[in-house]
Order: structure tokens, then sequence, then C-alpha cells
């Protein structure tokens, strides 16, 4: 607050001015049209759609995009242990929707591996290959893969209400809290556990349901004598071509006008191939097999599914909406829209329980998939919803043309789309050097997803980001500031050489929030900063005025007004007067000086070999520029600190509050005959002008100078009478 004086600060700089803000008259129609508008975002971009300019873009994005969703729906099935058209439902059902209520215009809505495999290990539990399914009443009379089927679908329906709430709750903010390092060590983690899956397929190996990536491992080396030869010779080839041919197309994207589809391609010709020579009869080659013309009847989601996995679906809503936010903010700065975190929840959760009612796998973004669809040209969510008509056609009329693929293509297809994520690990030593605790983060993340599973190991890593935050605030860099001659600036001591610190005094800078958890560091910090205890000085000084009105009462101590001591001693102390006889309680009382003839000065030497740790400062001045907020723990730890060094006779200033923080500071009762409201300052340098004001250095010229004399300002100070002219 600022303070009422005669004395003034004047700073002469350029007249700043802020427009006139004019009010604004809601209109009714308005704000329904601002709502209508803002629950079906396809509204706002379709009456800015340039036909001429953005169709053929959004055409050759959607033939693109379609075609790639199309192989990798057809092999996300396989990692939620699903036959393969469930994928493709992923890529048709869900993007219909987000097309009317999504936000982003580039993402491409389907299946997402990461997704795909932490359902796939709900689905294993629920209906193992080996041992009995889970007690289940729709399960009766179904195959495995009809139940499994049910479980999928119900999941993704439960998803889909987790997102539904969320974004009718504007909780869409909950996505802050899961980092980049988290998401970065999450989905490296992921993609290993992908990879390892994928292993069997590679493989050619029939191995049994797995709980984790040890015992898969295990699983496939201990057939690796039974490993087809022809699935390991086509993985490899399939992979090594792909990978080549997308390191060209990332090479020379400048010159082609589109991606070369090599995924596409290699697809084409495996299924050519297989066929020819017949792979699944002569060669034991596991393929795709049927997929059905038609689509299977909706189905309403089973409430006994609902209840045995409600605990994993929640964590899938919040990884799922993640990782498609991250990738639309990315798609949305490049192209300048904007986008909305809870419509996007809303999308997606409507999205999904549509989608699980049509047994599609739960929908989110695969980034591969979402940069083919803004590379080739797309503009809007056009290209999206021609996408879902290529695999409408696919679904419909060509899926018999997919039966002879080989899995072990399906699954080389994935691995090779886990370069992004698997090549995550490589910033490890650069994130090492730059932030430590956010690396451990990192690595905390990755290897418990790894070791206890997805939903497990994202818990585990949340917690270790809170760790971090906690860490950070509970454990802030403060530091002392001084100022930087002939400015009125203030900065930290250490980063400088030439840096000018007022004799007796201290400005200390508390660069974080002040609550329970780190008010004890805080009032460490601050006592290694001025380089005494209060309070034991405090109490030192209480037990010197007991031993010093002992030794008056006794006459042994006399007081002499020409000694420049002021008291004198007459005779020894005993040693049982030495003893304190004081209670803790009375100790930390102020100083009274009420009984005796003098006050003490506690700078001079003390009689009778009183001996009171020195008190070095007169002024200390606490910034609290960067503090946002102080709870009621810190606001009673703040208090007794400010009185300790008050009773020392140490003057204690507060700078740059924060106008919430202060009424917080009087709404609790913080002030009181001790602490006063004038004790707060706007600014450090008005602070610092009132301390020298009331304590003026020995020399004007050289001392006093150096703080006034700022760059335009013009200082005459006047030491006897205190007068500040500026």
């Amino acid at each position: 607050m600022m303070r009422t004086s005669v004395n003034r600060y004047v700073v002469t700089r350029p007249l700043y001015t802020e427009d006139e803000k004019k009010l604004k008259v809601c209109n009714p129609d308005i704000l329904s049209m601002n709502a209508l508008l803002s629950l079906l975002p396809i509204i706002a971009w379709m009456k800015i759609y340039r036909l001429k300019e953005w169709l053929l873009g959004d055409v050759v994005s959607g033939v693109s995009t379609g075609l790639v969703a199309v192989l990798q729906g057809l092999a996300y099935s396989l990692l939620a242990s699903l036959p393969a058209w469930y994928g493709l439902y992923a890529a048709f059902f869900p993007v219909i929707i987000y097309f009317f209520l999504g936000t982003s215009r580039h993402i491409s809505v389907g299946a997402f591996p990461v997704l795909s495999l932490m359902i796939g290990v709900v689905v294993n539990r629920m209906v193992p290959e080996n041992g009995p399914p889970a007690n289940i009443t729709a399960f009766e009379g179904l195959t495995m893969n009809e139940q499994r089927a049910i479980v999928a679908a119900s999941l993704t329906f439960l998803i889909g209400i987790f997102q539904l709430a969320m974004g009718l709750l504007q909780v869409g903010f909950i996505v802050i809290y899961l980092s980049d390092t988290l998401i970065s060590g999450f989905t490296t983690a992921a993609a290993a556990h992908i990879l390892v899956s994928q292993l069997k397929f590679i493989f050619g190996l029939h191995v049994q349901g797995f709980s984790g990536p040890l015992s898969v491992i295990y699983g496939v080396f201990g057939q690796i004598t039974s490993t087809n030869l022809h699935d390991l010779v086509t993985s490899i080839v399939v992979m090594v071509v792909v990978l080549t041919v997308k390191e060209l197309n990332e090479r020379f994207k400048s010159k082609l006008p589109v991606p070369i589809p090599i995924e596409v391609i290699m697809t084409v010709i495996a299924c050519g191939v297989s066929y020819a020579f017949s792979f699944k009869e002569y060669y034991g080659v596991d393929v795709v097999g049927r997929i059905p013309d038609q689509f299977e009847a909706p189905m309403a989601p089973d409430l006994q599914v609902f209840r045995e996995t409600s605990v994993d679906a929640f964590p899938m809503a919040i990884v799922g909406f993640a990782v498609a936010f991250a990738v639309a903010k990315v798609y949305s700065i490049k192209h300048d829209y904007v986008i909305d975190g809870n419509q996007e929840l809303i999308a997606f959760g409507a999205s999904n329980i549509f989608g699980g009612a049509f047994r599609s796998l739960a929908a989110s973004t695969a980034l591969s998939r979402s940069s083919v669809q803004e590379s080739t040209g797309g503009k809007t969510q056009v290209a999206g919803v021609l996408s879902a008509m290529i695999v409408l056609v696919v679904i419909l009329a060509l899926g018999f043309l997919l039966e002879p693929l080989p899995k072990s293509v399906l699954g080389a297809v994935v691995i090779v789309n886990l370069k992004g994520m698997l090549m995550q690990v490589c910033h490890v030593p650069s994130l090492w050097k730059k932030d430590r605790p956010d690396c451990v983060v990192w690595i905390v993340t990755c290897v418990a997803s790894i070791l206890l599973g997805l939903d497990l190991g994202l818990a585990v890593g949340l917690g270790a980001e809170l760790i971090a935050v906690v860490f950070r605030t509970q454990c802030p860099r403060c530091c002392v500031l001084a100022n930087i001659a002939g400015t009125d600036i203030y900065r930290d001591r250490k980063d400088y050489t030439s840096i000018y610190e007022p004799e007796g005094v201290k400005i200390f800078r508390i660069p974080s929030p002040i609550f329970f958890a780190n008010i004890d560091f805080l009032r460490g910090k601050l006592i290694d900063a001025v380089g005494f205890n209060p309070l034991r000085v405090l109490r030192k000084r209480n037990k010197a005025l007991r031993k010093i009105r002992k030794l008056l009462k006794k006459g042994e101590l006399t007081l002499m007004s020409v000694s420049p001591k002021g008291l004198q001693v007459m005779g020894s102390l005993s040693a049982e007067d030495s003893e304190d006889e004081s209670s803790i309680e009375d100790l930390d009382l102020p100083t009274d000086f009420s009984d005796l003839p003098v006050q003490v000065n506690w700078r001079a030497e003390l009689p009778a070999n009183i001996s009171v740790p020195p008190v070095d400062i007169h002024s200390l001045v606490l910034d609290f520029s960067a503090v946002s907020f102080i709870d009621i723990t810190a606001l009673n730890g703040l208090k007794m600190a400010l009185k300790e060094f008050i009773r020392v006779d140490v003057e204690v200033y507060i700078v740059a509050c924060d106008p919430y923080v202060f009424e917080k500071l009087k709404s609790c009762e913080f002030f009181d005959d001790e602490i006063k409201t004038s004790i707060f300052f706007l600014t450090l340098h008005d602070a610092m002008l009132h301390i020298l004001q009331i304590n003026p250095p020995l020399s004007v010229s050289e001392k006093v100078s150096k703080l006034q004399h700022c760059k335009g300002f013009s200082v005459t100070t006047t030491l006897y009478d205190g007068l500040f002219n500026i």
C-alpha cells in the first residue's frame, strides 16, 4: 500500500495510456448463437470454408488418410486382442461424430496404439485365452471373440461417458497435470509394451495370454525354435522397405506433392503374394481372415463389464484425451486457430459413446495418421469424413481383398510406426542437462509403466510429477538482493561483481507462494541470509536483562553517568546467580526495560562478562513480488518470524505484495501492535529510500548517492532533518 508522507519519490517517464474500454450490452440472440457455435464448431468453420481453395486438398488428404486408417485400424485391433475388423469401426463411427463436435481441423480421429494396448490388457484379463472368462451374464453361449468384443465395446462406451462428463463439468484443465515430460515417458513405455506384444506376430508364434512385457518375452523366446520363417522374413522385408521409404519421404518432403504411401503399397503386395502362394494353407502363416461385409448390429453396454472396468476406464479416458489434445494443439498453433479443451472432451466422449454402441475401439488420434492428413493438404475435418468414407468402402465392398493379409505384416507396420515414440529415449541425456527433476519424472514414469503396467505406471508418474512440483515450491531458490549502482534495480548479489548492498540492510527475496510445506524452509533460509537466529538472540537478551536486574538489586552493578559503558560492575557474579530461572515463554517475550534506570545498548560491551550474539542489521526487507498466495499455517509462521526480528530491534518491511495476499493478511488478523500495515511498501526502491531516510549512512556523498542517484532522478539529502527532495 502507498504511504502518506511529505517525502516524494518522483519518476520521469513517458506517459502510458490504456485504451478506453466500452461496455458491451449482451444480446440474448447473440448469446444463443455463441452457445450453438460452441456446441457445434462445424458451423463456425463451415461458414468460412473456401470451396475452390480447400476442397481439392481435403479430397487428396481424405483418400490418403483413409488408406492409412484402414491399415492402422487392422493393425491396432491386434493390440486390443480383437478380430481385425473392429479396428476399422474405430476409423469410421467416431470420425462422423467428431466432424460435428470437434474443434481441431487437422487431427485424424481413430484408433491409437497405446489406448488399444490398454484395452487389450483389460480384454485379456476378463477373457483370457486359457481359463474361464469373467462371470458376466452376457458371455453365456458366445465365442471368445464375441465375449472380447463385448468387453471392448462396453469399455469404449464407459471411456466416452467419463470424457463426456468431464467436458460437461468443464474440467478440461485436468490435462495440464499431464506434462509433456510425463506423456513422453509414458508413451515410450507404451511403445515398449507394444513392441513386445507384436513379437509373436513377427515370429509367427502362438503365445498364450500375457500379463506383462516380461511374460510375453519369456513366451516368445521359450518357443523361438518354432519360429515361422515365412512370417519372420516377410516382417523384416516390410520393416526395412517401409523405414527406408519413410526416411526418403522425410528428406524430400519439400519436393514430393504427397508422401509415398509405402505402408499401403506393401500391404497390397503382401496380400497379393500371400494369396498367390497360399501362405496360410502351405506355410501356416496366420492371416487376417474373414472380414464381414456389413456392420454388426448396435449393442447396449454391459453394466457388469462397467463395474469390472470402471477403474481401468478413467485413466484410459485421460490418456486418450491428453494425447489427442496435445496433437491438436500443435496443429492449431501452426495454422492459427483456437481449440477448446472442454469441447474436445465432449467431442471425444460423444464419439466413443457412439462408437462403443457399434462395437468400435476407443478413439483418440495417432500422430503419424494426423501427420498424413495435415501434410497431404487437409484443411478441415472434411478430409476426416472422406477418410471415413474410404474405410466404409473397404468394410462393405473391399474387405475380402484383405483376408489373405499376414498378421506379421500388420505387426511390422505397428513396429515401424513406433519409431517416433521409441526415439524419445534419445532425449533423456539432454533433458538431464536442462532440468533434472523433469528427467527424473520421465525415467520414473517410463520404468514404472514398463514394470507395473500402463495404468499403474501412469499413476506413479503423476505422483512423481506432483512430488517434483512440491519439491520445487517447498525448496525454492531464495536469494539476497542488492542494488545495481546508479539504478533502482535490485538483483541477486551472487550474480554480479559490482553491486551495492546498503550497510545494515538485508533484502531477502521469496520466489514462491508461502504455504505449510515451505514456511520452515523459508525461515531457515532467512536466518542463513541475515547471519543470526533472532529467537536465540531474543532469549539471550532476556537472560542478560535478568542477570543485570540481579546485579542491580544486589548493588554489584551501578549506573556510571560518566562511563562510556553506562553500567559498571562493582563485584563478581556468583555461580548460582548465573543460573536461568525463567521459562522459555518468558524468554520469548519482547525485552522490557521499564524497571531499569537505562536502556541497554546491545551493540556495546556488556558488564559482568555478559555475552549476547550481535545483530549486524537494522532493517530487513522481504520481497513478496513472487508470492501469489499464503495459507493459514504459513501466515502464523510468518507472523512469528517477523515478531522475532522486530523484538531484536530489526525493522521489517514487506514490498511488492500482491493485493490478494495483503487482503488475506488483513482478514486473518495478521496485524497488531507489533506488526503494522505501515511496513508494506509498493516497490522495493520506495522501501529502501525510506530506510535510508531514518537510518542515513555515514557518508552522504559516497553511499547515499549510489542508491538514490538513479538514472532519471535528482536527489538532495539533508542528513540531520532527514528531508529527501527528490
